[in-house]
């Protein structure tokens, strides 16, 4: 099988819980042989969460707060790429400097326009959200605080249903994210294919071991949302650790390339 842009497409294996389990082993590692890289990008991650809270609260739309916190989430795997070039860098006993780091996101233009389908999905998120406020509370619904809006959403009909579609919904769209990005992203990074190409393989890896991986998206999800729970600071740690792992269940879902003669 060919790519769009002639390529052979990178060939996917099967994994197992174990591999998932291996994987975040040495995502530790990773972090904590590099730990100032993982700091910087966990930081960088946790300051846009908090940037977020901030502002919907200055704004007076805190009740805004939890979804965009929750919608933030899909963006992680952008922000993980400087962590994916790290574990690539010791992997291949080759030292990691930020200015090297930065050079490889620079120099795969791919990356950029997965970028745009994170922010894409991440925009539908929050039209979403505002279209069922609109459809279950009303169309001009507004909450003077965040305990007014998750009082509205605890005790009434209108609010309760709101909050089940809002997870269903929520749910697909990061399902949705998490089989076009868990893959793609590193493939950019690590080889010369087009970003389809790169979506349509991490898909097939997502489909190719379902229970293990599904598994692997509701641990990425708790995990983020245990670490936001503390003004986003848990974020500094499980964010590159995730990162890390993310590059070495690549390794095991997708075959090395083979060299043509």
């Amino acid at each position: 099988m060919t790519s769009i842009s002639g390529k052979t497409d990178p060939v996917v294996r099967p994994v197992r819980a174990a591999d998932i389990a291996e994987s975040l082993a040495q995502g530790l590692r990773d972090f904590q042989a590099a730990p100032l890289y993982g700091l910087l990008f966990g930081m960088l991650y946790a300051v846009g969460g908090i940037a977020i809270v901030a502002s919907v609260t200055a704004l007076g739309i805190s009740y805004l707060a939890y979804p965009l916190a929750a919608g933030f989430a899909l963006i992680g795997p952008f922000v993980a790429v400087g962590l994916y070039e790290v574990s690539r860098r010791r992997e291949a006993g080759q030292a990691a400097t930020f200015f090297d780091i930065v050079g490889a996101m620079r120099g795969r233009p791919e990356i950029g326009w997965m970028a745009f389908v994170t922010l894409f999905i991440f925009i539908m998120w929050i039209y979403q959200v505002r279209f069922l406020m609109a459809l279950f509370l009303g169309l001009n619904a507004s909450f003077s605080t965040l305990e007014q809006f998750i009082t509205v959403v605890l005790t009434t009909n209108e609010g309760l249903l709101f909050l089940a579609i809002g997870n269903l919904v929520g749910a697909a769209l990061s399902l949705i994210l998490f089989s076009v990005t868990v893959v793609s992203f590193p493939l950019l990074l690590d080889r010369d294919v087009d970003f389809i190409t790169a979506m349509i393989t991490s898909v097939r890896a997502v489909v190719t071991s379902p229970v293990p991986m599904i598994g692997w998206a509701a641990v990425i999800v708790v995990l983020l949302i245990l670490s936001a729970l503390p003004f986003f600071l848990g974020l500094l740690v499980t964010l590159p650790v995730l990162g890390h792992t993310t590059w070495h269940l690549y390794r095991r879902l997708v075959a090395p390339e083979v060299a043509l003669p």
